[in-house]
């Protein structure tokens, strides 16, 4: 399949707030009527504050990510010389086709374009999948920055030095 990784359109965020939240909430990652939903859902407050990526194929929106550059009110563990991303989301439908490593390999290009020095992220303690991907991609666990936004919400951190 051929993936087109740009940046999102206005007349997609309602699609792609979509299919983030869906994505968090089939996983059971995000119960329904969870305070995080609505920022899920808020594609193009993303957009305005951050870079919002999308994967597209001939069967529209796969997936998307949220990259957040130096300045970026989206950032919640990056520090200087740093990048993050956050809510990558891919669709239940094409789920095991590369559209979760093109996106994260567009953070990492977009971070080395931006001379940056490093990639951070935070993921769910139980979103394996996305961990094995991380990994495979050289993303190491950088524990020191875990944390829990509200309780019951453990996130892992990890780190890829560009």
């Amino acid at each position: 399949m051929t993936l087109n990784i740009r940046l999102a359109a206005p007349d997609e965020y309602e699609e792609i707030g979509t299919l983030t939240a869906e994505a968090y909430l089939k996983d059971g990652f995000v119960p329904p009527g969870s305070d995080y939903e609505p920022t899920l859902r808020a594609a193009g407050d993303r957009a305005a504050k951050a870079e919002l990526w999308v994967a597209a194929g001939s069967a529209g929106l796969l997936g998307s990510v949220t990259f957040c550059p130096p300045g970026s009110a989206y950032r919640e563990i990056a520090r200087d010389g740093e990048s993050e991303f956050r809510m990558l989301a891919v669709s239940p439908a094409a789920r095991g086709l590369g559209v979760g490593t093109a996106l994260t390999e567009q953070c990492l290009q977009r971070s080395r374009a931006l001379g940056l020095d490093r990639v951070v992220m935070c993921s769910a303690w139980n979103m394996t999948t996305a961990h094995r991907i991380y990994q495979r991609l050289g993303f190491t666990r950088l524990p020191d920055r875990d944390w829990e936004p509200v309780p019951s919400v453990k996130l892992l951190a990890f780190t890829l030095d560009l």
